[in-house]
């Protein structure tokens, strides 16, 4: 099943790059449920109090999605690994632009679990890391690819392998060391 409805999600993207409108409408019920579920494992890692809404954070990322200039899908990963940047780049904006109506500062401390969840501080955090992630990117741009895609965009670590061309070990690998690259970076 999952194949077939991968190859219908591949079909349904080369028809919305040739400017086939109704592709996307018909996309759009195959893909809002797992950008659903990103979403909302994404936001879910912040604090309960977090003003940002799931159903915002998808709505936001379909504009978005919309305006991007004509990308030649490859495929299904490939769509979500676009999603995966656009959905980090919502988030950030959305925290910056709280963040700068705050009053106050102080010291930040970001904690980093084995699933890469921030703390309590979930704005503040996620700028933190988005910060940190772009480091990691402009020293090693893969292994900032693997975490974004993981993190941001939800991607098992096979489809990240596909979106990377690269072999599922090499993203464990990768993944084991951005996680402690960034731990180092937001402790330090």
């Amino acid at each position: 099943m999952e194949t077939v409805l991968t190859h219908e999600i591949t079909e349904l993207l080369e028809a919305w790059n040739r400017g086939d409108e109704q592709a996307l409408q018909k996309l759009t019920p195959f893909i809002y449920e797992e950008l659903y579920r990103s979403a909302k494992s994404v936001i879910s890692r912040g604090r309960r109090d977090n003003s940002m809404q799931t159903t915002a954070l998808i709505n936001e990322l379909y504009v978005r999605m919309l305006d991007v200039n004509r990308v030649s899908w490859q495929n299904r990963a490939h769509f979500f690994a676009i999603c995966a940047r656009q959905m980090r780049s919502v988030l950030v904006d959305f925290f910056r632009a709280r963040q700068y109506q705050k009053r106050g500062g102080g010291n930040l401390r970001v904690t980093f679990d084995e699933s890469l969840a921030v703390s309590r501080e979930a704005g503040r955090d996620l700028v933190a890391v988005d910060e940190a992630l772009n480091r990691l990117t402009s020293l090693d741009a893969r292994k900032g690819h693997v975490v974004e895609l993981r993190f941001f965009g939800g991607l098992s670590v096979k489809e990240t392998a596909e979106v990377l061309k690269i072999s599922p070990e090499t993203v464990m690998r990768d993944w084991k060391f951005a996680k402690a690259w960034l731990l180092g970076e937001l402790n330090a």
